[in-house]
């Protein structure tokens, strides 16, 4: 079956046009059969800033760990299996809530579905810093699930709500989550030394949280469950069978998975070659911020356009340059290639600009967003686990690197698929 088979429905000529009529009421907000989706929200200046704020917190879970692993694991008596499972946890837990997110909006709406999920990443961060390597674990859990079930909701809130600033609001919100993971590793060996220890670092991230859950529900109140849940989930169609589905799914799965094996193994392959423990955070912090730029600039452009593939395609060509370097000669410039992996795992907010673009409605978003989440953090899970386990295996990263770079290359070539202007 060709890429031009999949899909024969009339479409407007541009994305642009197609924006232009979602902003005059051309592309309705319901389901079949005239059910509206649930807990569809108003835009406006305060949910902006709350999206903003619940950005910032899908990252410093998961980016506060790296620079302050070897101390969790000295504290704890741990072993680097349990390092492996504790850098997998996220990936895992991605794929589980995420499928299930679709599901908790259309019982709830998404505006409590969402601040549920950030009463629950509050409660995790907490958790996890309050006893050993079990607690440590199940917070941990606790707290990536309400990650997981934002980072599907999220975008159909902007694809809702922001309809004709898809490519602006996708933007805006990747730089913040990227700040927020920037933030992440590059504060916590900092609070770690001010507030006495890694227990008190990582419990601080449940302030910013707790305040983003505030916000979110001022921004919502008065935003109750869609009349008829049921039938709109029973209009719902699958994506199951969707070759342009499963290029959308796989192609985020693979980026994660470079993304989470950056977020969780890079600072050590930084302190083996010789960097301190500071440095090593403050790189990873780096990669992180090199996106903030880059998400606020390259999606609305690329949205604009009738593909997104050679974005995708040069992003990647820079993150496996930044890779070949740290792989040869990790010691000669850990900020250039630091920067290039940096521009590199940038293609993220393209993949989720994909998401947005490649869905007709809301609720196709919905559906799409669940399903390339949901697989796509299972494929992810297994990235952190296996550098870490190939590095156990040989002693050195020189074969999980070359790993790492196999799999970019493999996800410069289902992006360029991905980006592709179809509709599922």
């Amino acid at each position: 079956m060709s890429v031009d088979s999949w899909d024969r429905t009339p479409r407007p000529a541009s994305y642009s046009d197609r924006l232009g009529l979602e902003l005059e009421g051309g592309i309705e907000d319901e389901e079949p059969g005239g059910v509206r989706r649930p807990g569809v929200i108003a835009g406006g200046a305060l949910l902006a800033v709350a999206v903003v704020l619940t950005a910032l917190n899908l990252r410093p879970a998961i980016t506060s760990v790296g620079p302050l692993l070897a101390e969790m694991r000295g504290s704890l008596g741990a072993s680097a299996i349990w390092a492996s499972v504790l850098t997998t946890l996220p990936g895992l837990c991605f794929a589980g809530a995420g499928l299930a997110a679709p599901l908790l909006s259309r019982r709830f709406g998404i505006g409590s579905a969402i601040g549920f999920a950030l009463a629950v990443l509050t409660a995790g961060l907490v958790l996890r810093v309050v006893d050993g390597q079990l607690v440590v674990l199940g917070g941990t859990l606790v707290a990536t699930a309400g990650i997981a079930l934002i980072n599907v909701l999220i975008p159909v809130v902007i694809k809702d709500s922001f309809p004709a600033r898809v490519g602006m609001m996708t933007g805006v919100y990747t730089a913040a989550l990227q700040g927020g993971g920037a933030a992440g590793s590059a504060a916590s060996p900092p609070l770690e030394t001010t507030l006495g220890g890694w227990r008190l670092s990582l419990g601080s991230w449940a302030v910013l949280a707790a305040l983003a859950l505030g916000v979110w529900l001022f921004a919502v109140r008065g935003t109750g469950r869609a009349a008829k849940p049921a039938a709109s989930a029973a209009g719902g169609r699958s994506l199951m069978r969707s070759p342009l589905a499963w290029i959308v799914t796989i192609f985020f799965g693979l980026q994660s998975f470079i993304a989470y094996v950056v977020m969780g193994w890079l600072p050590q392959v930084f302190i083996d070659s010789g960097v301190s423990k500071g440095d090593a955070g403050l790189l990873l912090g780096l990669i992180s911020v090199i996106a903030v730029p880059i998400s606020l600039v390259i999606p609305p452009v690329a949205a604009r356009q009738g593909s997104q593939s050679w974005w995708i395609f040069g992003m990647g060509v820079c993150g496996v340059a930044g890779m070949l370097g740290l792989l040869v000669a990790p010691a000669f410039s850990p900020l250039l290639w630091s920067v290039l992996i940096g521009i590199g795992m940038s293609v993220f907010s393209l993949a989720l600009t994909v998401i947005a673009l490649r869905a007709r409605t809301g609720a196709d978003t919905a559906r799409l967003s669940g399903m390339a989440q949901g697989y796509g953090y299972l494929l992810a899970a297994v990235g952190p686990f296996v550098f870490g386990l190939l590095h156990d295996a040989t002693g050195g990263w020189t074969v999980s690197l070359i790993v790492l770079i196999a799999v970019t290359c493999a996800q410069m070539s289902v992006g360029f698929l991905a980006g592709r202007p179809r509709f599922v």
